[in-house]
């Protein structure tokens, strides 16, 4: 596998049937992503079965993300959407409440006024409106419009700065965590993680369900920037959503912060993705533009595990020509190197220190190969953080799900091959495995490490073995 950068899309209408999302897997995706705000439940259901079926024809291990919606804060249904002027006067009040100016919408959490107040800043539709919190009473609030523009029915609002007292889950939330256990989703995403304990609710309703997904932290508000040590511990993999998260920081601030989280994400071992308008020019342009070219270089340089397309292959016209871009200008980028901050890992246990020394070896080592025997593939995240310079990075498991959930991890290629009573049974068939697949020739170093117990292979152990 030349292309390190993992590449999760999401799906819609322009790539919903079977012979598109073929199509997507041949051209280099490995993770696609349901967004709950906007998918009916049939239809998510009908798309996991979908991407499994496509998988299998093509014996590839290809992981469904549900993305929950989240605590996100709509304004209400309008017969006609308003056109605003600069210095009109805008109403978002309570559901059960009548309007007392032309001008009013409802919004879906009636809480709002308690968190706000006056001289807040107040953005809707992913700022292409600005107003000025006004006047704020018990049922509404009255807002200033600072930017023209029109403003139809649930859009979305951000109050950057502002720490509203939303719930982690809401019911619909939790109704859509139900049908992704149900459908074996390898991922959940939670929407506007704001601290650790957010994660944990996910994850416990998610437990008690029976459901083994891991867990995405989207990281949207600078509630989360300023908890982010405790939600990278807690977390499974961080995504940088960058479209909520440059509307609630200072948008000059967001390059620095993408990178200061990647780099940090690294420091604690934990997967990462950068999302949101990647090739955003091309859900109507079959090129990218220079300014989105050198935005996909700085995530792949920064070795970013995976990367994420949304209305780019939801709903864009050019979904297989943006799957193709981001593959070139990943592949291409990862030939001149990277960031290394994979050098600033903190070794905290044997686990870890045992794959800084198997990286170490198989990058001393001409043409290596680098193997790991894992069952639940915690082993292979913490080498693939390391960043080995080695091309080939393969991890074998007995599990299926397992091959799916590093499916988002940088560098990795999964094998699912069930484990023999002895480990140089195991170690036989995995060498032929890479041999037949023409991952390997006679004499190629390979740097075996494991975290399995065997009679005669301890845990946290490497071997050196040739093909």
């Amino acid at each position: 596998m030349s292309r390190k950068t993992k590449l999760i899309v999401t799906l819609g209408p322009a790539t919903e049937s079977p012979e598109m999302i073929g199509k997507l897997i041949d051209g280099g995706v490995n993770v696609f992503r349901l967004n709950m705000s906007h998918a009916k439940h049939e239809w998510a259901a009908k798309m996991t079965k979908q991407v499994r079926k496509e998988s299998e024809k093509r014996h590839a291990h290809i992981a469904v993300l549900f993305d929950l919606t989240g605590p996100s804060i709509r304004t209400g249904d309008l017969e006609k959407a308003y056109d605003l002027k600069e210095g009109d006067k805008v109403e978002f009040r309570r559901a059960d409440v009548e309007a007392s100016i032309p001008l009013s919408t409802t919004v879906n959490y009636p809480g709002l006024m308690g968190d706000v107040a006056e001289g807040n800043t107040l953005v809707v539709d992913n700022g292409a409106l600005l107003m000025l919190i006004e006047r704020v009473a018990e049922d509404r609030i009255i807002c200033d419009v600072r930017t023209p523009g029109s403003m139809g029915s649930r859009r979305h609002i951000n109050l950057p700065g502002v720490r509203l007292n939303l719930p982690a889950l809401t019911e619909k939330d939790h109704k859509d965590l139900a049908l992704a256990v149900e459908c074996g989703a390898d991922y959940i995403a939670g929407s506007f993680v704001r601290d650790a304990a957010h994660v944990r609710e996910l994850r416990d309703a998610m437990k008690a369900l029976e459901g083994e997904a891991q867990i995405v932290a989207k990281i949207e508000d600078q509630e989360a920037i300023k908890n982010i040590d405790a939600i990278i511990q807690e977390t499974d993999v961080i995504m940088i959503a960058r479209g909520d998260l440059g509307i609630e920081v200072d948008f000059a601030d967001l390059p620095i912060l993408q990178r200061r989280i990647v780099k940090r994400c690294h420091e604690l071992g934990t997967r990462v993705i950068v999302a949101t308008q990647l090739l955003e020019s091309m859900i109507n342009n079959p090129t990218p533009t220079r300014a989105e070219v050198t935005d996909v270089m700085n995530a792949a340089y920064e070795e970013a595990d995976s990367l994420m397309l949304s209305g780019e292959t939801s709903v864009g016209r050019y979904p297989e020509r943006c799957v193709e871009a981001i593959v070139r200008i990943a592949s291409r980028i990862e030939r001149s190197g990277g960031h290394g901050f994979g050098q600033h890992v903190i070794l905290r246990d044997e686990r870890q220190k045992t794959a800084r020394a198997a990286v170490t070896l198989a990058d001393s080592l001409v043409d290596a190969r680098l193997v790991v025997l894992t069952r639940r593939g915690v082993l292979a995240n913490h080498i693939a953080l390391m960043r080995p310079r080695t091309a080939a990075f393969f991890a074998f498991t007995p599990k299926e799900r397992v091959c799916r959930q590093l499916s988002l991890t940088r560098g990795i290629q999964a094998f699912q091959m069930p484990f023999c009573s002895s480990i140089e049974e195991t170690i036989q068939r995995a060498t032929e495995q890479l041999r037949e697949a023409g991952l390997v020739r006679e004499g190629t170093p390979i740097v075996i490490v494991s975290d399995i117990l065997s009679d005669h292979f301890a845990a946290n152990s490497i071997l050196l073995h040739h093909a």
